[in-house]
């Protein structure tokens, strides 16, 4: 009899969006965190999400096999957090798996640690893997920096955050996720008054940072900080303070620093 049979497990999805074209699609880190459930022996996986039910980016995740997925309706201002805590009592989990953080949204990346709080449950960061044991406990793999690994028990319930390190999900079937059940639940959404003003650009890249050299001494790493080498240049001598403030913002704009 495998150790998960009736394991009950709730796992949290996002909408994403493409970093280069913007085409919503099912986020990175969440579908991970679907594979993780799947790969769970006799679990019963279902989903759960909060925002607008007709995204079809939502049935990428039932592509992937999972049957059923709960949707909140709630709108781009309303709080997810009330939203997912009606849902959560009645499906009663044994487990909740999400990813580290949503794709396109605010990223904060605080969801899995407020549900974890509400809930008064345990939860485990940047999970590689996961198995199931007889006593109520979970083996967990946790992906550490450097491609380093570190395995421990926690004990069921509790809340686990997928990242990079867990399995890559498996490719969603266009039949299987036009097969899949989405029920809606209604639960009356509530306004976050944190968006009250807020207003949303595109997100511009960062400057480049002046790498200082390393090694030598200390007069050798100042000398090849602020002498240029002759490629073209102009030699100010003995030249005005606004030469040769005009002269370092050229270089700067050359260098991509803004």
């Amino acid at each position: 009899m495998d150790e998960a049979a009736g394991l009950q497990v709730v796992t949290l999805v996002s909408v994403g969006r493409h970093p280069v074209t913007g085409r919503a699609r099912r986020a990175p880190l969440d579908a991970r965190a679907v594979e993780l459930g799947l790969r769970i022996p006799g679990a019963r996986q279902v989903l759960l999400h909060a925002g607008d039910p007709g995204a079809e980016a939502l049935r990428e995740y039932l592509g992937m096999g999972v049957e059923t997925m709960h949707v909140v309706r709630c709108g781009p201002r309303d709080d997810v957090l009330p939203a997912l805590r009606a849902p959560l009592r009645t499906l009663r989990p044994s487990l909740i798996l999400t990813g580290m953080r949503a794709e396109g949204a605010e990223d904060s990346g605080m969801v899995p640690y407020l549900i974890a709080q509400s809930l008064g449950w345990p939860i485990v960061a940047q999970v590689a893997d996961v198995a199931i044991g007889r006593d109520g406990k979970a083996t967990v793999v946790q992906a550490l920096p450097r491609g380093r690994r570190r395995e421990f028990e926690v004990t069921l319930p509790c809340v686990l955050a997928a990242g990079m390190g867990a399995p890559a999900p498996r490719p969603s079937a266009y039949a299987r996720a036009w097969r899949g059940r989405m029920a809606e639940a209604s639960v009356a959404p509530v306004a976050d008054a944190r968006c009250e003003g807020w207003q949303e650009s595109l997100a511009r890249p960062r400057g480049k940072r002046l790498r200082a050299p390393r090694g030598g001494s200390a007069a050798a790493r100042q000398r090849a900080a602020t002498v240029v080498v002759a490629s073209g240049g102009a030699v100010l001598q003995p030249g005005s303070p606004q030469e040769a403030a005009r002269a370092i913002l050229e270089y700067l704009r050359r260098a991509g620093v803004r």
